[in-house]
Parts: C-alpha cells; structure tokens; sequence
C-alpha cells in the first residue's frame, strides 16, 4: 500500500498579507496589539475559496520585534490566535528571531516552511508561498514551492522573479484556483468503478485508469442479481487481478464473521467490505480488528463521523491491506464540506501505511480533483462519472464552442423552424 501523499499548502505572510501592515516610511510594520489588527477585504473569501479546494492554510511569519524588545511574545500570540479562528487557518509558524541570531527559521531562510511540510505532509513542490516581502518569496523559493508576491508598493528591495504577481490574496487565490487543471493521466488519486452490472465492469476494467472495483447488495439488487456467491466468483473469473470489494450482509456480528471468512476465500484480490456498524448501531470495530489481525482484508464501509475514523483506524491497525471508505457525497447531501472531514480522516490514517482512504458516493467529476487534491489513496465512482475523465483539462473556450455546436446540431436534426 502507498503511504499518504503529501498534501498541498498554500503558506501565507501574515501582516500586509491577512492584516494590513501598518506603513511607516515607505516600509511594512505589524500591529502591535489586538486592538490594531485589520483584515484587507477579500481576505475571508479567499481563504473560503482555497480551503474548499482542498488546500492547507499556514501562515508563517516573521516577527522580530520581539527579539528587538519592541513587541510582547503575548501579543504576536493573540493575533495569531485570532486570526486563526477568523480565517480557518491550519497552522501557524512564527519565527521570533533576528537577523543576528543566524537562526534556519526567519525568512528569507524556508525553515518555517520545512518545519510545516514534515509535520502536516505538505507536498512542497505542490505548494504556495503567498507574501508582501522579497523574503516571504525568497522563502518560498528555497523551499521548492511557486510563489505569488503581493505587490504593496512598500520602498524596499523587490523580490526576484515570483511565478505570480498580485495586488491582494483574493487575487493570488484567483491565480493559484485558475491554473490549468490537471488531466486524467496526473491523477495520483485511484479510480474505483463502483457498481454491479457485469456489462459495465468489463468495460472499466478495460480502462487502465480504472485501478479496482467495489460493489454492494444494493447494487447487486438494482442490477438483478439474484445468486450472490455465482456472481462474485464469475466477476472474479473476468478481473483476477484488481481489488475487488464484496459486502458482508448479514446484521448478526457472528454471522458477518462468517460471511466475511467465506468471501475472503473467494480470491487473493478481495477485500470484505463491513459495515462500520450494524442496524442497532452497534459498533463492528471489534469484528473489523479480529479479521484484520487473521489477514483478511477489508474495506470498512459506511463511515460518516470522524470518531468513526478513528476507532475503525485504531481497530485496523497495519495488520493487513485495508480500506476506510468515507462516504464524502453523502456527507455533502446534508450540507456540509466533506473536504476538511478528509483532510482529517488522511492525517489520523497515515500512521498506519497499509491503510487507504476511500473517499465514497461522489457526485461529479470535481469530486474526483478534490479527492486528488486532499490526498484520498482512492475514489469509487459510477461508470458515468469514470466516462467523463477525459474532459480534466479541457481548454474552457474550447468546451464552450463544443456546447454551442451541440445546440445548433440538435435544434437542425430536429427541424424547428419560426
């Protein structure tokens, strides 16, 4: 099993970047207190934006005014606290040194930056450093990340060559969120068709995006499946060489026992899928520990909460190759962001590398990026949705002239006139 990828970040200055600067002779200073902090308007929004497309947010920050004895160390700490709380902020990283203390920390050194990427598993290369200061881009650049200068017309030495030059962080969310999508081919997320008809997981499995497959009673049922065990061990016949998830169905944890021995002899590339609890909602962590610690592997199913996460991860352990499989589109039907539950549910599973992150019942082609993007090992997705992987990438005006040429073909093949 692959370890957890690292994530992207976009890390962020903090005064004249989330907070105006207060600007004294040409040159950026922070506030002092509390009481002076101003967050510059469209700061909110973009960091809305960016954490709903997956990325880490982490302000790391120079303040040497504590060194000089200018600033109180308490003070520098309440701001940040605030506007963590204000912004959703991830982490924040603060070096409280000065240029003599010759310290790997104080931009333009990228120890902040260094320190951050091991302790979340930022992917650097992925990532953003965002600033106001040549040292908040030279930063960025020794720490191997692209860079957006905020250009705030401070009389100092300007950085050199930022990939990107901004007047404002929502401009800087703009340039980072309308980069040039990825195509299906750099996904390092793994397609899994999800589904029961026979016709249709032929067909995925001659795709070679598609890396495994998982199917359940239900779908069985919708398909028409009526011999259960005949149609497993015939789809086995056809795909012996992906994963493959067969369900458990009984509610009895002794039987499901029982069930998910059998199905587990049925070929090296099954995983048992097992309901994170049964119909009275009583847990199956115990179960899913025994059959982990026999070598069987599984894909634990159903899983909403973090709690959920948490005692199927602790109960799976690194005993045997395994799923979690965390039902993001169901999570967004009740209105709420699935992608901070995933961010989370990947940072509590990487300390046991023989587990993957599924993340399950998505809903559009965007779930598949986002699920790349916050570091998911696997996505399920339906045969329609695992048809639409081309369109990654697709040049915009390009895909506009195709909808208007569909327009103009209809409406001539059906023969309207006015």
């Amino acid at each position: 099993m692959s370890a957890p990828r690292g994530r992207k970040a976009v890390f962020l200055d903090r005064d004249g970047v989330l907070n105006a600067a207060v600007v004294r002779g040409g040159k950026p200073y922070p506030p002092s207190n509390l009481d002076e902090v101003r967050i510059l308007p469209g700061v909110e929004e973009a960091c809305r934006r960016l954490r709903r497309a997956g990325w880490l947010l982490v302000v790391v920050t120079n303040q040497p005014d504590v060194a000089r004895g200018l600033a109180r160390r308490e003070a520098v700490e309440a701001i940040n606290r605030h506007l963590v709380q204000r912004l959703g902020l991830d982490d924040v990283r603060t070096c409280y040194h000065d240029d003599a203390d010759g310290c790997g920390c104080r931009k333009p050194a990228p120890g902040l930056l260094l320190e951050a990427a091991r302790d979340h598993g930022i992917d650097l290369a992925a990532s953003w450093m965002v600033g106001d200061r040549w040292r908040d881009v030279e930063a960025g650049r020794r720490a191997g990340c692209r860079t957006a200068f905020v250009d705030s017309g401070y009389d100092e030495r300007r950085p050199e060559t930022p990939d990107l030059v901004v007047h404002s962080l929502a401009e800087a969310a703009s340039g980072i969120l309308e980069e040039p999508l990825m195509k299906a081919t750099d996904l390092k997320v793994k397609v899994f068709a999800d589904g029961a008809d026979k016709a249709g997981m032929l067909e995925m499995y001659a795709d070679p995006l598609v890396k495994g497959f998982t199917t359940n009673p239900t779908l069985m049922r919708k398909a028409g499946i009526s011999d259960y065990r005949g149609f497993a061990r015939e789809i086995l016949a056809c795909i012996p060489d992906r994963p493959i998830s067969f369900e458990v169905f009984s509610d009895d944890l002794p039987e499901m026992k029982r069930q998910a021995m059998e199905i587990r002899s049925w070929g090296p590339n099954v995983f048992v899928k097992i309901p994170v609890t049964n119909t009275r909602g009583e847990s199956t962590a115990g179960l899913v520990g025994e059959l982990a610690r026999a070598g069987v592997q599984l894909n634990v199913t159903a899983v909403f909460t973090l709690e959920q996460v948490r005692a199927v991860s602790e109960a799976l352990g690194n005993h045997v190759a395994s799923n979690i499989s965390v039902f993001a589109g169901r999570i967004a039907d009740s209105g709420r962001d699935p992608l901070p539950i995933m961010a989370e549910a990947v940072r509590i599973m990487s300390a046991h590398p023989r587990q993957e992150l599924i993340w399950a019942s998505p809903r559009e082609l965007l779930n598949v990026v986002q699920a790349d993007q916050v570091g998911c090992h696997i996505i399920t997705a339906t045969n329609d949705i695992i048809r639409k992987l081309p369109l990654l990438g697709k040049d915009l005006a390009e895909y506009s002239l195709d909808t208007v040429r569909m327009f103009r073909k209809d409406a001539v093949s059906a023969g309207y006139t006015l």
